[in-house]
């Protein structure tokens, strides 16, 4: 497959059909407020930042896409709220009129029928490669290793640093990170909050939510606490740090 990968702001036309993609991300995890400070705006505001690719063979039909946002770190440690958090310093910076000095992936989603066939690793180089162009140092990027989800009970301080024989990380995605020149970090331990009603939650996944505690739901990184008395459901998904170094 020979792709063509561009900016949103070279290829406009792509703006529509964005978020309309056939992908994988289970429905609570479109759910988290903060992300309304990136995504409507995503045309308008970060084009130069949201990465589009199409297929020569078949141009016109939206392959896979990767995001970023450029924020304001003032030298500060990789913040404990990953996601959430840059995405909202995005926002302030723009917001104050400062200067934005650090860059950070967001996400790379690839069209569910074309996963697993190495798109990722291409569309994390060209990724890398635009935030060079922009004159960043690094890239950093609150990962989601996409085999927690199997081990919802254990801690993420302990996953993010398992490795297999030959030293490599043993989740699949973060190994794509380290193979592509990225370092482990650290863990982001509340990267995203998503809290709704059970009966919200009800429609967000296929889990009864009918009684006190703590749940696991298919997807999930964490286990999800719920409280009927109180009538809310919350989820807090760590992440982890993961840094490029470009140049």
């Amino acid at each position: 497959m020979a792709l063509q990968i561009t900016t949103l702001a070279e290829r406009p036309e792509f703006g529509p059909e964005l978020w309309n993609m056939d992908h994988t991300w289970p429905m609570f995890m479109l759910q988290d407020p903060i992300a309304d400070l990136f995504y409507p705006f995503a045309d308008t505001i970060y084009p130069e930042y949201v990465l589009v690719a199409d297929d020569d063979a078949d141009p016109g039909r939206l392959v896979a896409r990767a995001c970023m946002i450029p924020y304001r770190a003032d030298g500060d440690e990789l913040p404990d709220d990953g996601w959430d958090g840059v995405i909202r310093q995005g926002w302030l910076a723009r917001q104050r009129g400062t200067r934005p000095d650090a860059v950070s992936a967001l996400e790379i989603t690839v069209r569910r029928d074309l996963q697993g066939k190495g798109l990722s690793s291409v569309m994390l180089a060209a990724m890398r490669d635009r935030a060079a162009r922009h004159g960043f140092s690094e890239l950093v990027a609150p990962v989601r290793p996409n085999m927690k989800h199997l081990e919802p009970h254990t801690p993420m301080s302990e996953y993010a640093y398992r490795t297999r024989d030959d030293g490599l990380p043993y989740d699949a995605w973060l190994r794509v990170h380290v193979r592509a020149g990225g370092k482990i970090v650290k863990v982001a331990p509340r990267s995203m909050v998503v809290a709704g009603t059970p009966a919200e939650w009800r429609t967000w996944c296929d889990v009864p939510f009918d009684r006190t505690g703590t749940v696991e739901v298919p997807g999930a990184l964490n286990p999800v606490h719920c409280s009927m008395e109180h009538d809310h459901v919350v989820y807090v998904e760590p992440n982890v740090w993961v840094s490029h170094p470009l140049g």
